[in-house]
């Protein structure tokens, strides 16, 4: 079973440009995510957001799996020689 993302994501016209962010926050999914493709680890990615925990961190990157999954073809197979 896939983690429940929802109860932590939210979007509003009128915070961050309506861009998701954190439920209660106003950082944003973005945020997260390039701090982690920068290597961040998640203990510090929650020292430089106090707002943030771990349920939300994993809540970012369920949704994150989740839209790649939608959004992205699946690779071609690889060509045997």
């Amino acid at each position: 079973m896939t983690f429940d993302y929802r109860p932590y994501i939210t979007s509003n016209s009128e915070i961050c440009g309506g861009e998701p962010v954190i439920a209660g926050t106003r950082v944003t999914l973005r945020t997260v995510l390039a701090s982690l493709a920068d290597g961040m680890s998640v203990e510090e990615i929650l020292a430089d957001f106090p707002s943030l925990n771990r349920e939300s961190v994993k809540a970012v990157l369920a949704f994150a799996a989740m839209s790649a999954e939608e959004d992205l073809p699946l690779p071609a197979a690889p060509v045997l020689a």
